[in-house]
């Protein structure tokens, strides 16, 4: 019997589609219907018998919920399962659905923090922060980097499942998923933690001490140059810590955010804040 190969033309077919995975989302099977039309370029190249081809669209239109970005690896190991299945290999339907299920619940555990949690907010606050100095560039390296990032994780992760296939498994063992997680958070925390000074700004000009100078001017000390010279941007990192806490104790950001406004609007109303 000749063999049945998926060539490279389709891994790229399939790639192109899984960006419109979610395009199809739904409550009853999140991505289930994203993930079988991601698969119909191996199904037709695999299974020439109509009926063949229909009893595998069914197999994929079962549940799947994983990050986007990270969904690569099930599909490359869906994919060389169904070609050694379509070649005489004794795999069943629920082998099958099984690698997918035992796949994208950890693989979302490190996607979330990796691309939503880390890569997104470090992407955009360097876009911000050319944006806010009035560069266009802001918003298109954003734009740029974060999908480049974004589609390379996809489409060597695709690479990467069809090559090791159910071998890809045990390649995940080691705690090696929660290790990058933890590097991913830890690294999304140290750029937020250097932003905070460059974004967050808090004066208090009230004037604790007038004293005349060596050439005969006022040098005047306000609360604001006493703190810098404990400690440069300490009310900035205690005005994030503080809305850190309230967000993990369930305050409702746009509460926290009102609340930031009125601060400082009184504050400067009434000269403690500028």
């Amino acid at each position: 019997m000749e063999q049945k190969k998926i060539t490279q033309g389709d891994l790229v077919s399939m790639f192109l589609r899984s960006n419109l995975q979610q395009a199809s989302f739904n409550f009853e099977r999140i991505h289930g219907l994203g993930f079988c039309y991601d698969m119909i370029p191996a199904i037709k190249r695999l299974y020439p018998l109509k009926e063949d081809q229909v009893a595998a669209l069914k197999r994929h239109l079962v549940f799947f919920n994983t990050t986007p970005a990270v969904c690569g690896p099930v599909i490359g190991v869906t994919v060389a399962m169904e070609e050694a299945r379509a070649n005489g290999a004794a795999i069943d339907d629920g082998a099958i659905n099984g690698i997918k299920v035992g796949l994208m619940g950890p693989l979302a555990g490190v996607g979330d923090p990796l691309v939503w949690g880390t890569l997104r907010p470090i992407t955009a606050a360097l876009g911000a922060s050319l944006a806010l100095s009035g560069n266009i560039l802001g918003p298109l390296l954003f734009f740029f980097i974060f999908n480049a990032v974004r589609l390379a994780m996809k489409w060597y992760g695709l690479q990467l499942g069809f090559r090791k296939g159910v071998n890809i498994v045990s390649d995940m063992g080691g705690n090696l998923l929660q290790k990058l997680t933890e590097g991913a958070s830890i690294l999304g925390l140290f750029v937020m933690g250097v932003l905070v000074t460059k974004w967050t700004t808090i004066n208090v000009p009230l004037v604790v001490s007038q004293t005349p100078g060596a050439d005969g001017s006022t040098v005047t000390m306000t609360v604001q140059n006493i703190l810098d010279q404990l400690c440069p941007g300490l009310l900035a990192l205690g005005l994030t810590l503080l809305m850190v806490r309230l967000l993990n104790k369930k305050v409702n950001p746009v509460w926290l955010i009102f609340a930031l406004f009125g601060l400082g609007i009184i504050g400067n109303a009434l000269g403690f804040l500028s």
